[in-house]
């Protein structure tokens, strides 16, 4: 069965300077030959076979688009894992959950995450590893997180399988101001581990298993076949790379 999804759509405290560098309010409505990145990214989660879609944003610019594009609107909460709380409240689980600034998702990557799943897991990450996302995008500029089973990205594309994934929610809470500096999420797990990351001996696998039973939840790791999964639009450069990609720069 297809999960819920769920696009975070919200806004930063005092607006975005890219999206208004190029003349919008938000992020989610920078159009990609002529296409804002909000719309694409509900096309492919419908495409993907996503029964319900919801976007979690304030009343406004993005909220009217997502409602013209047949989606659900929730009011966002404090942070991103607080809207994925209010979003589990109201749909519980399975819940798929992306970005609005997912300019390239494709159905296919939805349901990688959804399929490569194992069945014991409560949560699903997917993330690419470097060689994949520097063959599929040469020069592609990264946050790297660092371990001994390869160089990984984030794809923005998590998958809460069931009830028990709100603790790793709330973990998430926890950690959100450190999720581009991993060595401060392994030292919560322990000396031990924060040693093994620190020698390069800990990987990724290992790292989300402990956190998972740090905080009594499956996580499980999903390979990325396609590096540009781990592409999201956070400045100029990246949105000049994704035109590239789609053959419209």
């Amino acid at each position: 069965m297809s999960p819920v999804a769920l696009v975070l759509a919200g806004s930063r405290p005092g607006g975005d300077p890219f999206a208004a560098s190029l003349g919008v309010t938000h992020k989610a409505l920078i159009e990609i030959g002529g296409t804002p990145m909000l719309a694409r990214v509900v096309a492919a989660l419908r495409d993907a076979g996503c029964p319900r879609i919801l976007v979690s944003c304030a009343e406004g610019p993005v909220a009217q688009c997502a409602r013209a594009l047949g989606a659900e609107v929730i009011a966002p909460a404090t942070g991103p894992s607080g809207s994925v709380l209010a979003a589990l409240d109201l749909v519980g689980t399975p819940l798929l959950v992306t970005t609005a600034d997912h300019a390239l998702l494709r159905p296919a990557w939805v349901r990688e995450l959804v399929e490569g799943a194992p069945a014991e897991c409560d949560v699903a990450i997917m993330l690419a590893e470097r060689t994949r996302v520097e063959a599929a995008l040469p020069g592609s500029r990264r946050t790297w997180l660092r371990f001994a089973d390869g160089h990984w990205s984030g794809c923005n594309l998590f998958l809460l399988r069931t009830g028990q994934a709100r603790a790793a929610v709330r973990e998430w809470t926890r950690v959100e101001a450190d999720r581009k500096r991993p060595w401060r999420i392994v030292a919560r797990l322990g000396p031990g581990l924060l040693v093994g990351y620190v020698l390069g001996r800990l990987s990724l696998r290992e790292g989300l298993a402990q956190l998972g039973r740090r905080v009594g939840v499956g996580i499980a790791l999903v390979p990325a076949s396609d590096g540009l999964a781990a592409v999201d639009v956070d400045k100029a450069q990246d949105l000049a790379d994704v035109k590239r990609v789609l053959g419209l720069a």
